[in-house]
């Protein structure tokens, strides 16, 4: 197979997995695997020059050990010292130490269940901290454990790149080599960064004066590829040079621009080096060893469990937020299929498990992440008094509130509106998951307390059945469409706002019941466009008049956006959302003639948003208007229902 063959065949099989994955909610990464799984030697065989790909996903470890050495900081390891430090590290130490030793009753030799229970002992980064971001428990007692424990666990990779390969040595050398292996790694690491913290510096300077995105992305690869070489000269791995590379770019201004920019080689390649890692995964084999393998990852899931569950406990955590964060962090995560792959002569039967242990328990995670509520609830009997205790709070503090507005969120906006709901006399409370925020602003005089506004208990506490009005002042349209599903359960008269980022979900939140949904990008604009015309010389009566009918007209005028090269690098969603499109009608294009009631767009899922006829623009057009030729139609829709709606103009 040629290399154009071979990247043809990867690229393809992965973007339908990855699709499919996401379909369900489920991890890219796992997306991957199934891909090698299915098209390596153990299945349809397609991809016969394994070699060729592993050595090109080699780099896609380089680069995400490049990106976990731009995010170390010494003032945020600092500032949470006490866990990364604490229960960081007895958790990766401890849970080394008893997998280590399970896997050793099993005959297998004392450095490969080192290495295995270094493995097993890593959590999915990638993972756990968007299911915390997608909750909103990133600033929760128990997020910040997670967030310290796998800090520490991008850390401890570092030494077990170099500790583990050594392992595999024979029992006379092994004690030597580790030693010369340890010893090349402080005096690299020494010379790294001592000279190169006052060159990096200087080099990002002259780079940047050049003021070209493409060297700038050049220099980036140079030194990263540069330092991976040094180390790997040295007799150790290329991703710990990789590593200090981003340790010293990221002590400069340059950080968050060279992190945008590696990105895509990031992401693309890891893809691949996960796709090589599906590869060796035999089916085959796994039919007869299927009792080994669940006896290992429910081996695993208890141990790490009890391990982290117990160290929080003893380190003060409550009895809650422990089982929380047991739960969380007992599955396998990225890292151990690099780790796994540094493990010479492993035999192949322990491989083979090893791997679907990690596919498996990272399979789970978000199921068991879904479900730790409940078992936290049913197992804590303190948890319901903490829970009645602060529904109690909250009930206390909105008892004698009448007619209030509920604000669901109490951020920058949140805080925006309450001043003016106070200005105005209007009593409001707000509920807010931050507690150093909610803290602030109670001394404050605020009413605010600390309650989830997605909850149906909490909602009733804070004076919902009492309420005037319910505002949403978090741009989550999860969360939104969870809290007017309570509210239309509880009271479907109750008018309720919500604020969204943009137009996209508008639809979508007004058919949950919202009464009015507020877009930022659109209310932005509006605010632009009546500054500028303002200052324009037009009257402010008029301009505050135009204000009016748009708002009226639910922002249809400014709906939709035309996309350029600019627009490219945006996210998924961002590809779903309405645009504009302008299609020029040429002699011998069909709606010639044709109104646009007859044309009828709407079945396509389009509108034409405004018509253009010799310099004249013509906006929200009448269903009688007739095309001519050289009309140029603005049509707004999805990207699909545009190309469509264009096909119909031009060709029928």
């Amino acid at each position: 197979m040629s290399a154009l063959s071979l990247v043809l065949l990867l690229l393809g099989a992965s973007v339908l997995a990855v699709v499919l994955f996401r379909r369900f909610n489920l991890p890219p990464v796992l997306g991957y695997l199934a891909v090698g799984s299915v098209i390596g030697p153990h299945a349809l065989n397609l991809m016969h020059d394994v070699h060729q790909a592993e050595y090109l996903a080699e780099f896609g470890v380089v680069f995400l050990m490049f990106s976990i050495g731009l995010e170390f900081s010494l003032p945020k390891l600092y500032a949470m010292k006490r866990i990364v430090f604490g229960l960081g590290l007895l958790q990766v130490v401890v849970s080394m130490a008893l997998i280590a030793g399970l896997i050793m009753l099993f005959d297998v030799s004392w450095q490969f269940a080192i290495a295995l229970g270094g493995v097993f002992a890593m959590s999915s980064t990638a993972v756990l901290t968007k299911l915390l971001a997608e909750r909103m428990q990133l600033d929760s007692a128990h997020g910040r454990e997670i967030l310290g424990v796998l800090l520490f666990q991008d850390l401890a990779v570092v030494p077990l790149l170099v500790i583990i390969p050594s392992l595999t040595q024979p029992p006379e050398k092994l004690a030597m080599l580790l030693g010369i292996a340890l010893l090349k790694a402080v005096v690299v690491l020494a010379v790294i960064l001592v000279f190169g913290q006052r060159l990096m510096r200087k080099w990002f300077h002259f780079v940047a004066r050049a003021k070209s995105s493409e060297v700038f992305v050049l220099n980036v690869l140079l030194i990263t590829l540069s330092l991976a070489t040094v180390t790997e000269l040295a007799g150790l791995s290329l991703a710990l040079g990789a590593f200090v590379a981003g340790m010293l770019i990221s002590e400069t201004e340059y950080r968050l621009q060279v992190e945008e920019d590696i990105k895509p080689f990031r992401d693309v390649l890891m893809g691949l080096f996960f796709v090589t890692i599906g590869v060796k995964l035999d089916l085959h084999i796994l039919v007869g060893l299927w009792w080994q393998v669940l006896l290992a990852l429910a081996g695993l899931l208890l141990v790490k469990a009890l391990v982290v569950g117990l160290l929080s406990w003893r380190l003060g955590a409550t009895p809650g937020n422990a089982i929380r964060s047991a739960l969380w962090l007992c599955a396998g995560g990225e890292f151990g299929f690099v780790l796994l792959g540094e493990i010479v002569r492993l035999p192949r039967e322990i491989q083979q498990v090893a791997l679907t242990v990690l596919v498996l328990s990272m399979l789970l995670a978000p199921f068991i992440v879904h479900y730790s509520e409940r078992i936290v609830v049913r197992f804590v009997a303190s948890e319901w008094l903490m829970r009645s205790m602060q529904l109690t709070q909250i009930a206390a503090r909105t008892m004698g509130t009448e007619k209030h507005a509920l604000l669901c969120g109490f951020g920058r906006s949140g805080q925006y509106l309450a001043r003016f709901l106070g200005q105005e006399g209007v009593n409001y409370i707000a509920l807010d998951l931050d507690p150093d925020r909610v803290r602030e602003a109670a001394a404050g005089g605020e009413s605010v307390v600390f309650g989830d506004a997605g909850r149906r208990e909490t909602l009733i506490a804070a004076g919902l059945m009492r309420a005037s009005v319910v505002i949403i002042t978090m741009a989550d349209t999860q969360l939104a469409e969870k809290i007017l599903h309570h509210v239309h359960e509880l009271r479907p008269e109750l008018p309720v706002v919500v604020r969204t980022f943009d137009e996209r979900d508008m639809g979508r939140l007004t058919r949950a019941g919202a009464a009015e949904v507020v877009p930022e990008a659109l209310e932005a604009s509006l605010m632009l466009a009546s500054h500028a015309l303002v200052l324009l010389g037009i009257p402010l009566n008029r301009v505050l008049k135009r204000v009016r009918q748009t708002r009226s007209q639910r922002y249809s005028l400014l709906r939709g956006f035309y996309r350029g090269l600019s627009d490219r690098d945006r996210d998924d969603d961002d590809e779903r959302m309405p645009r504009l499109h302008s299609v020029l009608l040429t002699p011998g294009a069909i709606a010639i003639g044709k109104t646009l009631d007859a044309l009828d767009l709407e079945e396509l899922g389009c509108e034409v948003s405004a018509i253009r006829r010799r310099g004249i623009r013509a906006v929200e057009p009448l269903p009688e208007t007739r095309l001519e030729e050289g009309d140029v139609v603005v049509v707004l829709g999805e990207p699909e229902s545009v190309t469509v709606a264009e096909q119909r103009l031009l060709q029928g």
